[in-house]
């Protein structure tokens, strides 16, 4: 396919998304995720590795039934996930602040808002992460995330003005977004980074789920340098067509020795944490690439 074509096609989609009645749009996203995501395709065989070992890592048992059923519901999943995110630019913010809540944790953001370091949140790829970050941006919390860039260019320009209209600001993967990153925590902002997921491949070791894994290194680096607060949090979709929100308490990001001993700590608690939260709803966890090695 080409670049421009491309570009057409992402925005038809979108548009499409965007303009369909409320609902039919999800019904309509889940379904064709759950045809992408068919037994026996790419995408479903990476799901079934990838929570067998999530199910492996609290059972003495494999439950080959349970993953074929968490592996359907999450790919169900991803498809709400790409058409309530499609959705997001045309919600009046009345709306989005009456669907979605902050269940647990919400103190943790005031006491980090209050500190003036600025906020890292560590995010698992679980629900829709951007419906916490329009509403962070209307708490006066704006919010940078950082995203791998798009080919052509001007798919990646279409995509960030998306994100910009919901109050995120977007950061393109590479060499140059350590520095925005540090910028916005000298602000007093918030940066958030979906780190289950070892983009570049070259993370930091840790144990995840009872596997050794690379995890990105960022969260743990850019809370050593900065002092900012330092905390995990997922983005539930329902119940209903509602969102919710966890935030855990923040992790202990203080130095204690060698910068490079430190980041492993550190990352390491990350990958507790996200855990933890990937536990509550497994079924809402789409990764959709081998996260563990067979």
């Amino acid at each position: 396919m080409s670049g421009r074509l491309r570009v057409a096609t992402y925005r038809s989609l979108g548009t499409a998304l965007e303009r369909l009645p409320e609902r039919l749009d999800v019904a309509l996203a889940r379904r064709a995720a759950r045809w992408v995501g068919r037994p026996g395709s790419v995408a479903r065989r990476a799901l079934r590795q990838n929570l067998t070992t999530v199910i492996q890592a609290e059972a003495t048992m494999r439950d080959d039934r349970l993953v074929e059923r968490l592996a359907s519901r999450a790919m169900a999943s991803y498809g709400q996930y790409w058409a309530e995110g499609a959705k997001l630019p045309a919600l009046p913010a009345a709306v989005i602040t009456s669907r979605f809540v902050i269940s647990e944790g919400q103190h943790y953001l005031d006491e980090a808002k209050a500190a003036g370091r600025g906020l890292i949140v560590a995010l698992p790829h679980i629900g829709s992460w951007e419906w916490g970050g329009a509403l962070l941006a209307q708490m006066g919390m704006p919010m940078t995330a950082v995203a791998e860039a798009l080919d052509p260019p001007e798919l990646f320009e279409w995509f960030v003005a998306k994100r910009e209209a919901i109050g995120i600001s977007v950061v393109a993967l590479g060499d140059g977004a350590g520095a925005a990153l540090l910028g916005t925590l000298r602000a007093g902002d918030v940066v958030a980074l979906l780190c289950d997921r070892d983009i570049q491949g070259n993370g930091v070791g840790a144990t995840f789920f009872g596997a050794p894994v690379t995890l990105p290194a960022g969260p743990a680096t850019l809370a050593l340098r900065t002092g900012a607060t330092l905390l995990a949090a997922a983005c539930y979709a329902g119940p209903g067509r509602d969102h919710h929100a966890v935030v855990l308490r923040p992790i202990s990001a203080v130095r204690q020795g060698r910068l490079r001993d430190d980041v492993a700590r550190v990352t390491q608690m990350v990958a507790n944490d996200l855990e933890h939260l990937i536990r509550r709803a497994p079924e809402q966890w789409h990764v959709l690439e081998p996260r563990f090695r067979s």
